[in-house]
């Protein structure tokens, strides 16, 4: 599977489970800024670095993901697969 499928099905499963994924260019931030998960007046977001690799998005995303409850709904297997092995880490 490329990378840019594994981000657009890690995107329709944070979609699933109400959590809304952004990216920004973090380069004129004026301070050091990192990509990973929040929350902003209740809504979950994942905030990724747009100039960073498809493959590092996805390892943010699925780093996020991974902490969420998703055993109760259904998750491709390929990525429920991918979910199981971040989440041991």
């Amino acid at each position: 599977m490329n990378p840019e499928q594994i981000y657009h099905d890690l995107k329709e499963l944070a979609e699933k489970l109400g959590i809304s994924i952004q990216e920004h260019n973090f380069r004129g931030a004026g301070m050091h800024v990192k990509s990973g998960f929040c929350k902003v007046k209740g809504k979950m977001l994942i905030i990724l670095d747009k100039r960073r690799p498809t493959a590092d998005k996805n390892e943010v995303i699925l780093s996020c993901l991974s902490q969420m409850p998703h055993e109760d709904i259904f998750i491709v297997p390929y990525l429920r697969e991918l979910l199981n092995q971040y989440s041991k880490d």
